[in-house]
């Protein structure tokens, strides 16, 4: 029972033709004797019918929905009443001469139907992935993936870069996210970790003189899990040799702009809107700013420096800042919608969340009892404040006052829309990079520094002289590359002067010298023959793929995801192991 054509092939050109088809039973019916089957492979569907009477060598009886079958039979035109032409082969049937089964199946645990699925626990599904993955959504976000793959190979190849492996196990770095760690048998007491990042591995290659290395990299961090994170996730990994910043955004533009034509037949608009960390905070509240709706923010420390309500005043005195967002059309949310709010302002360290609410042709608030007339002008002016709108303030310092106003600013969108009073819709693209990023943060507590990228990000040249006394106040040349309020990847230009990256390490990050020699040692002695300039960026695979086939959640898009306890509910991982195992590790558990 060889196959001649797939379940999709079939059309009145192959009337009266003798075919083979193998595949699932999608669903039988039964119309008094006569057997209507709609038979299922990967690529589509095709009806097929077995007729009393006909010694097909089984007992149609056994037959099932999810049994996989070969038929062989001749094709036929359906009557016109029975077209179905919301089918690619709803103008034929298969009558069927002869029948194998290859696999009766069980009843499954979940209907496959795919109105019917999604409503099904997501941790049934899991666990039965298999099945699932039968459905005809998830193989096709499959195939985009594969598709993807393909363009993003493609591509890169026509650019002349070259596809380099490299190491899963690879020394810890604890300064980045929690890693996975691997025991060595062989060398006990110490340990591998899986790779979170190829980002050492593709510096020295730059080292190397490959000048241009890609890969599509399998990548692990030991985090807590999220709609758009995986323990186990993939990058698009790149690293170029004697490049700038704008030879990075001409590059990630062109493969973007390929990826969004072939996969969704969208010309999308290059180049890409360019934005300053400083500007989108500002503006926005967030690095990656959502930008098909509105509701910037607004600097109103210049209105309250001298006011009499203590609160703001007292605040902007300490060096902070008063800001404030316009949400038009939005006066009327109910005391819920205020509290949820309010209570995501909280969470990112508000004390409460203050409001005006312009209602009923009058400014109602609990706080303007302690404004001024002039005050309330200005801000009238300075946010166009109309009947029907509620303005949210935060009161704090810049990069709180920020964050709280960009949560506010997206939860009171998704209020509105939710309500049907504003579209956000998923296929308008708005891409854009958010550039001259912080090369430091500062912990307040300590004083001490980390890294806002990697260590390894180059400082912007017109900021050099700030590492010795501000380096919080240093920009970098890292970059990210944003779309509709999610980072689709992130990258930098690269320190390759081993006395920078030197100090870096030692005099602005304050990490010992022992430290800095077992960790990055090798490095160091790589830049001492000939490091040429270089810098790169990654991008996340999984969440690119969740963009192009319009999934919420990269699990979607992952043949055998995790859960949210990173636990594998199909194998049942992770599990215990035998206790020889660990003693060839040399390791107990406690």
């Amino acid at each position: 029972m060889k196959r001649t054509h797939h379940c999709c092939e079939l059309s009145l050109d192959h009337a009266s033709s003798e075919v083979c088809l193998v595949g699932w039973i999608d669903s039988l019916r039964d119309h008094g004797g006569v057997l209507f089957i709609d038979l299922r492979d990967r690529n589509g569907l095709t009806q097929v019918v077995m007729h009393p009477g006909r010694d097909y060598g089984i007992d149609l009886g056994i037959l099932k929905p999810e049994s996989v079958i070969g038929i062989r039979g001749v094709v036929e035109p359906r009557s016109k009443e029975t077209v179905n032409p919301g089918l690619r082969t709803g103008a034929i049937e298969v009558h069927v001469s002869a029948v194998t089964v290859f696999n009766i199946s069980a009843t499954p645990p979940f209907p496959l139907d795919e109105e019917k699925a999604q409503k099904v626990q997501e941790d049934l599904r899991l666990k039965y992935r298999y099945l699932d993955l039968r459905r005809p959504s998830m193989q096709k976000s499959l195939m985009v993936r594969h598709r993807t793959s393909k363009i993003v190979h493609r591509y890169l190849d026509e650019q002349g870069f070259i596809e380099v492996e490299t190491p899963y196990l690879f020394k810890s770095s604890p300064e980045g996210a929690r890693e996975f760690l691997v025991p060595s048998r062989v060398n006990p007491g110490e340990f591998y970790a899986l790779s979170q990042s190829p980002q050492q591995m593709k510096q020295m290659l730059m080292v190397a003189g490959l000048e241009k290395y890609y890969q599509i990299a399998r990548c692990f961090r030991d985090e807590d899990l999220r709609a758009d994170r995986q323990p186990e996730f993939t990058q698009i990994d790149i690293e170029a040799s004697f490049i700038e910043r704008e030879d990075v955004y001409a590059l990630i533009e062109g493969m973007l702009k390929s990826l969004w034509k072939e996969i969704l037949n969208v010309e999308i608009p290059t180049p890409f809107l360019r934005m300053t960390y400083e500007e989108a905070m500002n503006r926005f509240g967030s690095d990656k700013p959502d930008m098909r709706f509105g509701f910037e923010i607004a600097d109103l420390s210049g209105v309250f420096k001298e006011s009499s309500f203590k609160v703001f005043q007292g605040v902007i005195a300490q060096g902070g800042v008063v800001k404030a967002i316009n949400v038009k059309g939005m006066a009327d949310l109910t005391q819920g919608e205020l509290k949820g709010l309010e209570d995501a302002a909280k969470s990112l360290g508000a004390k409460g969340l203050a409001f005006i609410k312009a209602e009923g042709g009058e400014w109602k608030s609990p706080i303007l009892k302690f404004l001024s007339e002039a005050e309330i002008s200005q801000m009238k002016e300075m946010l166009s404040v109309e009947e029907g709108d509620i303005v949210f303030f935060a009161a704090s310092d810049w990069q709180t006052a920020c964050t709280i106003l960009g949560r506010v600013r997206l939860d009171s969108a998704a209020i509105l829309a939710k309500k049907g009073r504003m579209e956000i819709r998923k296929d308008d693209y708005r891409f854009l990079w958010v550039i001259d990023f912080p090369l430091m943060l500062r912990d307040e507590a300590t004083g001490k520094f980390a890294a806002a990228h990697h260590p390894f990000t180059s400082p912007h040249p017109d900021d050099f002289a700030l590492l010795e006394t501000e380096a919080h106040k240093a920009r970098s040349l890292a970059y990210d590359c944003v779309l509709n309020g999610c980072e689709l990847g992130g990258g930098s230009i690269r320190i390759h002067d081993m006395d920078l990256q030197q100090k870096i390490f030692k005099n602005v990050l304050k990490i010992p010298e022992d430290i800095v020699d077992s960790r990055f040692g090798y490095m160091l002695e790589a830049f001492r023959y000939g490091a040429p300039p270089h810098g790169g960026i990654a991008l996340g695979f999984d969440r690119l793929v969740g963009i192009l086939t319009g999934k919420d959640a990269i699990r979607d898009i992952i043949a055998f995801p995790k859960t949210q306890k990173g636990q594998d509910l199909m194998a049942r991982c992770p599990g215990p192991v035998e206790p020889r195992q660990l003693k060839d590790l040399r390791i107990a558990v406690v």
